[in-house]
């Protein structure tokens, strides 16, 4: 049996014994890139470690819900994840483009507004900035959808073309009435007005939560903990989990429990499960 982590707060600990006190009542919040699937270069390779669905089916029948809250379109979230047509996962949403989407595996289908005239004007313009910048060797566009993406890990200097590009991007955003949200060697731009905090505050009051768990790896992941801190103000017992790495450091210094990677949330959610009636 794997072993529980001990919180590093008493609001960590106070979020984790509710958990395990009434699971029913509980809500499992994920990020996906980074926390259910290791960081890659190419983010269209990236898939859900090997053990994630396996232990998601046996975490999921016991609570309210599991939610994956992620920056991608759903449905890419779905594929890459394998979470469709799971037996366990009957009751799994996937919250893609930041809660803009909705995908439920008990009917397999997505729900979402009509995208933002933005993300088409940006996607318009965005090689010729890059190359205006010196930025186009080694970077990547990557298409979402309802956002794009600007990735830099490829580069010879992944960072400095990172910093050097987020002051353009900004502005472009801006003129076509988005933003900028920066992760891991890469800044998207999306439309405003939601994030994953907005999403998981609306999953839990949705569902009635008593208890909520969330795991995370990136800058994005930051309004989910906010969330969290909201909800335990308001009375709601929360556990924030940190997929640890050495390119992000925020989450971690905030984090109650800090696990190594997607390794590391697979083994948390195996020994959730297995303390829970």
């Amino acid at each position: 049996m794997d072993l529980l982590p001990t919180p590093a707060t008493k609001a960590g600990r106070d979020g984790l014994q509710a958990l395990l006190a009434k699971p029913r009542s509980a809500v499992i919040g994920l990020d996906f890139d980074g926390t259910l699937s290791p960081i890659v270069e190419d983010p269209e390779q990236a898939r859900a470690h090997p053990d994630a669905v396996p232990a998601l089916a046996i975490l999921a029948p016991k609570v309210a819900s599991v939610a994956v809250i992620t920056g991608r379109p759903a449905e890419v979230a779905v594929r890459h994840g394998g979470f469709a047509g799971t037996p366990g996962l009957e009751h799994l949403v996937v919250l893609g483009h930041y809660g803009a989407e909705r995908w439920d595996a008990a009917t397999n289908t997505v729900t979402a507004p009509p995208p933002h005239p933005g993300v088409a004007a940006v996607r318009a313009e965005l090689p010729g900035l890059l190359d205006r910048v010196g930025a186009g060797h080694g970077t990547w566009i990557e298409e979402k959808g309802r956002a794009v993406a600007v990735h830099t890990r490829r580069a010879d200097d992944p960072q400095a073309v990172f910093e050097a590009l987020r002051g353009p991007l900004a502005d472009l955003a801006t003129r076509h009435g988005l933003i900028v949200e920066p992760g891991r060697l890469v800044l998207e731009l999306r439309p405003p007005g939601m994030d994953k905090g907005v999403a998981l505050l609306d999953h839990v009051r949705a569902t009635g939560a008593e208890s909520v768990l969330y795991a995370g790896d990136d800058l994005g992941d930051l309004p989910a903990y906010a969330a969290v801190d909201k909800l335990r103000s308001d009375g709601v017992p929360g556990l924030l989990v940190c997929s640890g790495s050495t390119e992000v450091t925020e989450l971690a210094e905030r984090a109650d429990v800090v696990v190594d990677g997607p390794e590391g949330v697979v083994a948390l959610l195996r020994a959730l499960a297995a303390h829970m009636a």
